[in-house]
């Protein structure tokens, strides 16, 4: 396979108040043409902050701090403004984290999606961006028709697919779909995915998978990065990182996903949450909230280790099959960590 997207050592930070915050901290990964790859942590572990820094669309306050951005082997992050706006939607497109909001109230889809087909390939007539329009909607299971409507006559299912159809309008070699399912039922969610599924076979394109959901990652990706604080946790492919993973944030994420093939199955929760960015630990940043955790977790940056095609981040990997799965499942496993006894201490001493 060849490689698409190649970052390397990619460091992303926002000026704020109290200093520069390490939203993306020495993060480096491939994406294959073809491939499907999914990104998945909690809310602020730099997911959406990477995808933005790809296509090129950082806040103010938001900037590269250094590494590189690879697409076609070409680096992105030496490009001007305008050099990456051409790139924007005819190269890499994005389907935003608030995609149901994302279109203009006072225009019709149609006009909406226009713009963006003739913005992008100058010389394009109306008659072929129509074209390509009623083709799109028809690939994302939409009458064609209706895209002479306005955003407000659509259902939020229908705007989410809308925006898909305008992202994939000038066939981009990779789509950045951040939280493609977000507020949808479960039932829409599926046949969202399943049209993303669908149209990424159709359009043989590359697509970068960003959510918090576990089960899209499952459902929709070839390999999948787990993220915690702006750096990696673990990488590798979707069968490895959900049936036999060797991180223990990777665990403790699964076991906090009900699995329907369990009956009377007690979720598990992480108690605590990610540190601050502006001055992180200079150990493992998951370290506070790990049952495995030591005196060199909190010290040192964990190794690298391998594990067939994973590739994982933690001093006491090679302990997770005798010491820690057969424990993982247990609440009072998780009870035993820096942040559950801060937790613990906090309620009791409010009771009193």
């Amino acid at each position: 396979m060849t490689t698409l997207l190649d970052v390397d050592d990619l460091e992303v930070y926002y000026e704020t108040e109290d200093g520069p915050a390490q939203a993306v901290d020495g993060v480096s990964f491939s994406v294959e043409e073809g491939e499907t790859l999914g990104i998945v942590g909690e809310s602020g572990c730099g997911k959406t902050t990477l995808a933005k820094a790809i296509i090129g669309i950082l806040p103010h306050n938001g900037y590269v701090n250094a590494g590189r951005i690879q697409f076609r082997g070409e680096n992105l992050t030496e490009l001007s403004d305008e050099q990456r706006r051409r790139r924007k939607w005819e190269e890499i497109s994005m389907i935003p984290q608030s995609a149901m909001n994302g279109l203009d109230p006072v225009y019709t889809i149609r006009e909406q999606i226009n713009e963006t087909i003739e913005t992008h390939r100058p010389g394009t007539d109306r008659v072929e961006s129509n074209r390509i329009v009623d083709e799109m909607f028809d690939l994302v299971g939409l009458d064609p028709d209706r895209a002479d409507e306005y955003p407000h006559q659509f259902s939020g299912g229908m705007r989410q697919r809308a925006m898909i159809a305008m992202a994939l309008s000038l066939d981009p070699s990779l789509i950045l779909a951040d939280e493609p399912t977000t507020a949808l039922d479960v039932i829409m969610q599926d046949q969202i995915l399943n049209r993303i599924e669908g149209m990424q076979d159709e359009v043989e394109s590359s697509m970068l998978v960003i959510t918090h959901d576990v089960s899209v990652v499952a459902e929709t990706c070839d390999r999948v990065i787990v993220m915690y604080a702006g750096q990696i946790a673990e990488e590798g492919p979707v069968e490895e990182i959900f049936g036999n993973p060797y991180h223990p944030y990777t665990i403790g994420l699964k076991r906090a996903f009900p699995d329907i093939r369990k009956s009377n199955q007690d979720l598990m929760s992480i108690a605590g949450h990610p540190p601050e960015l502006v001055d992180p630990p200079s150990g493992c940043r998951f370290a506070e909230r790990c049952p495995l955790a030591t005196e060199v977790c909190r010290t040192e940056y964990p190794p690298e280790m391998e594990f067939g095609e994973l590739r994982t981040y933690c001093h006491h990997a090679d302990e997770i099959d005798e010491e820690f799965r057969p424990v993982a499942d247990r609440a009072e496993t998780w009870e035993q960590t820096e942040a559950a006894e801060a937790k613990n201490a906090k309620a009791t001493e409010a009771t009193k």
